[in-house]
């Protein structure tokens, strides 16, 4: 397993951009592009593992992408005090090209988690590195922290790129602990933004004591432990979060890996690994290290034999007959996928007791 730890550090390095960009995955051709989401934890995984270089750089491509785009930000900002819902050019995107470009052609690209898991990714990397922002990454965290401050009432899609007709509990958390990490940096009043956000979450995103997959749902989705870890929207430890791990581990967990969610067709719905060291880094920091020592093997056991871990196994898969369908449209499973092996960094830290609190 150490094998592969270093083996993960080793492909995110190869993979990164002179930009600083991270793409999704090297191969897999619409994954070829940098998503503010998969490269947040990217970075983190980095500055786990000592490449707090790598980690700067990204932060700068960052803050050029999003600084090169605050008229944007504003015409969005212009819009929802008028109450008006932002159109389609007045939002940023979801992922760019390298270069720091938009990405041509129709994308889900109203997705807001991202942004919010950046900021808490620029606060982790300043804590660990004990440096202050440079007034380059002080503008863009303002930014959007302004942006996200602002649009976290409206429907978006999901971190899966889906339902944009929801509020989703994944996204508010992600929001709440970039909106928590911008206020500790600069002092502002957006940590006031970030309480409001907790009390819809505990008012209209519980049922039957645990977490749903958005407001109005019954279902559990898997990115739910990110409440938890890392965004600390709620203790890893109280009932409501141990309820919805159980309910994780109970509807989405029929084999060795983790699933999105009951209902996901992508590739038939298969376990995805990346879900699979989260539900690890869980249990790890709730100190069930046996059971995170376990999830971690079964990754181990997923890699080929260069060491590639993928976005997803298509094993005990919700429905079989999408699988074909989506090899004919897209080709193979992506693999690999630099956030699956990122958050194999992050598991085997968390199990050694190494991310800081």
């Amino acid at each position: 397993m150490s094998d592969l730890l270093e083996r993960s550090i080793e492909i995110i390095l190869n993979n990164q951009h002179p930009s600083g960009a991270f793409p999704a995955s090297p191969v897999f051709p619409n994954y070829q592009y940098c998503w503010f989401r998969d490269s947040a934890f990217i970075a983190f995984a980095l500055d786990l593992a000592g490449k707090h270089e790598s980690a700067s750089r990204f932060h700068d491509w960052a803050a050029h992408t999003v600084n090169k785009r605050a008229d944007i930000i504003n015409r969005a900002l212009e819009k929802t005090r008028d109450g008006i819902m932002p159109r389609s050019e007045d939002i940023l995107h979801a992922r760019y090209t390298l270069n720091s470009e938009d990405v041509e052609g129709v994308w889900p690209n109203f997705q807001l988690d991202g942004y919010g898991t950046w900021l808490w990714s620029v606060s982790e990397h300043l804590k660990i590195t004990k440096k202050d922002p440079s007034p380059t990454w002080r503008q863009a965290m303002k930014l959007i922290a302004e942006y996200i401050s602002a649009l976290w009432r409206y429907p978006c899609y999901d971190c899966w790129e889906e339902f944009p007709d929801r509020i989703h509990p994944y996204t508010l958390g992600a929001i709440y602990a970039g909106l928590k990490a911008e206020a500790s940096i600069s002092g502002s009043e957006d940590a006031h933004e970030a309480d409001l956000i907790k009390e819809v979450l505990f008012n209209q995103a519980i049922k039957d004591d645990h977490f749903i997959k958005h407001i109005g749902s019954d279902d559990v989705d898997a990115s739910l432990l990110g409440l938890a870890v890392p965004y600390h929207l709620v203790e890893p430890e109280k009932p409501v979060m141990r309820n919805t791990v159980r309910f994780i581990e109970n509807t989405l967990r029929h084999g060795g890996g983790v699933h999105r969610y009951n209902s996901d067709t992508y590739y038939g719905g298969g376990e995805w690994i990346l879900l699979t060291a989260w539900l690890g880094w869980y249990y790890a920091v709730i100190g069930e290290r046996t059971k995170a020592k376990n999830l971690q093997e079964w990754i181990s056991a997923q890699a080929d034999s260069q060491g590639y871990l993928a976005e997803q196994v298509p094993a005990t898969l919700n429905d079989e007959k999408y699988y074909p369908i989506w090899r004919k449209r897209w080709g193979k499973i992506a693999k690999p996928l630099l956030w699956s092996h990122a958050n194999y960094i992050i598991l085997t830290h968390a199990i050694e007791g190494n991310i800081p609190k």
